[in-house]
């Protein structure tokens, strides 16, 4: 049986793994389709080698629009048992990623249980995960603390890690002399600042980022080049400081490459809406087309409590512009952890951005299910309706608590609705409205 090291590396040697072959039907392609596309980059299919539940997928701008769902443990709320709850829920609804953002305790066995029970692409930020595991304060840890940390959790099983290695002491020169209204938003980005602010160091994800590389190589994890400077309000997209690490981070990409080691690369956060689609198409240029993953974009910044909904219209654009993988919002983004039934209303949000995108951008079979809800609209077929629906549980309850009066009509129109009136003249019958 002929070795490989990683899905990369395979594909540019023409041999179809099983995860190829898995995600490429997913996409309705060809194993011999989304070969060359993971070969060149332009697709990645996250898959850590110990990661045996896995349910495979792949990523980038031609294929379906994935989502990724945050969640973890906090200081504030430590209940592994909820989030749990909401990693089983995230992958009912279709959640094609998780990413566990813990930030207290001991980490590890949640994180092990995750690769262990869930079929969904793992991820991690190992920055969030170094102080807490050696628990000594940022200042006091060195270099070689960082690295070793990704390393943990590249032997746990997680099939890709966002790590900030674009935000170099340059970064923090232009962005004292530039200066912006919300700083770094990215609490990576911002764990990173102030430890090379404090130590006077370079950023150990940059300055040893061959190491990283040799290791997510060994593994098989994709590196999610994480934008420290995506900014965080609307005054702030675009700017200097943002387009200074998206030029490093294609750098980074194209060494990535060179090891045979697949690469994501973070795009902004919030962002007008007339800038997002030249963003998209400036990513794929400085990166080669590597899958672009973007948080929102939000579209505004005055709808705390909303925020999946500004969320889903960044969202949406971009995907259609390019994007490839979209990190849900939920309506506690900015005011608390989420709760599982915010964690549902943001996978909602995003899977109708996402599926709206593919529509827009033409991927295959995208469409069907939407004509497939039509025609049972059409027949007044509500239960084919609900095998059509997003999110059934939501339409049926909202339909049996509002009852119309006859079966064939909801109780917003009645005998007036327009549906009944055209099948009825069509077919040559008696339309009674009263």
């Amino acid at each position: 049986m002929e070795q490989y090291a990683t899905q990369m590396d395979a594909a540019r040697r023409g041999i179809i793994t099983a995860q190829l072959r898995s995600a490429a039907e997913k996409e309705r392609m060809t194993a011999e389709e989304l070969l060359p596309l993971v070969a060149s980059g332009r697709a990645v299919i996250c898959a850590n080698k110990r990661h045996a539940c896995l349910n495979a997928q792949a990523i980038g701008s031609m294929l379906r629009t994935k989502i990724n769902v945050n969640l973890g443990v906090s200081r504030d709320c430590k209940d592994v048992g909820t989030e749990m709850q909401k990693a089983a829920a995230a992958v009912q609804l279709g959640a094609d990623a998780i990413m566990d953002l813990s930030s207290h305790g001991d980490t590890q066995p949640f994180r092990r249980r995750l690769v262990a029970e869930c079929p969904a692409i793992i991820g991690t930020v190992p920055v969030y995960d170094a102080v807490i595991h050696y628990q000594r304060d940022l200042d006091t840890l060195s270099a070689r603390d960082f690295i070793d940390v990704v390393r943990l959790h590249a032997e746990d099983g997680v099939d890709f890690m966002t790590l900030h290695c674009g935000i170099t002491r340059d970064t923090i020169a232009r962005l004292r002399a530039q200066g912006r209204m919300m700083n770094i938003v990215s609490r990576g980005g911002s764990l990173i600042f102030a430890w090379m602010s404090m130590t006077g160091n370079e950023n150990p994800f940059y300055e040893y980022y061959d190491e990283i590389l040799d290791i997510c190589r060994e593994y098989d994890v994709v590196i999610s080049l994480g934008d420290a400077c995506r900014p965080g309000c609307l005054a702030d997209a675009s700017d200097a400081c943002q387009i200074d690490e998206l030029v490093k981070l294609g750098e980074l990409t194209r060494r990535a490459w060179a090891k045979d080691v697949q690469v994501m690369v973070e795009g902004p956060g919030h962002m007008p809406l007339d800038q997002i689609a030249a963003n998209m198409k400036i990513q794929q240029t400085l990166c080669g087309g590597a899958p672009f993953y973007v948080l929102g974009p939000l579209v505004t910044d005055i709808a705390p409590g909303y925020d999946h909904i500004t969320a889903a219209i960044g969202g949406s654009i971009a995907a259609a512009n390019g994007a490839a993988f979209l990190c849900y919002v939920t309506p506690a983004e900015h005011l608390a952890l989420p709760s599982v039934e915010d964690v549902k209303q943001g996978i909602i949000a995003s899977k109708i951005a996402a599926h709206a995108a593919d529509i827009a951008k033409g991927v295959r079979g995208a469409r069907e299910i939407d004509d497939k809800m039509a025609e049972a609209r059409c027949r007044l077929d509500w239960q084919a309706q609900w095998k059509c629906a997003l999110d059934p549980e939501t339409a049926q309850a909202m339909r049996a608590a509002r009852k119309p009066e006859h079966d064939d009509t909801c109780s917003m129109c009645g005998k007036f609705c327009a549906v009944r009136s055209m099948n009825k003249a069509l077919a040559g019958e008696h339309i009674d409205i009263l």
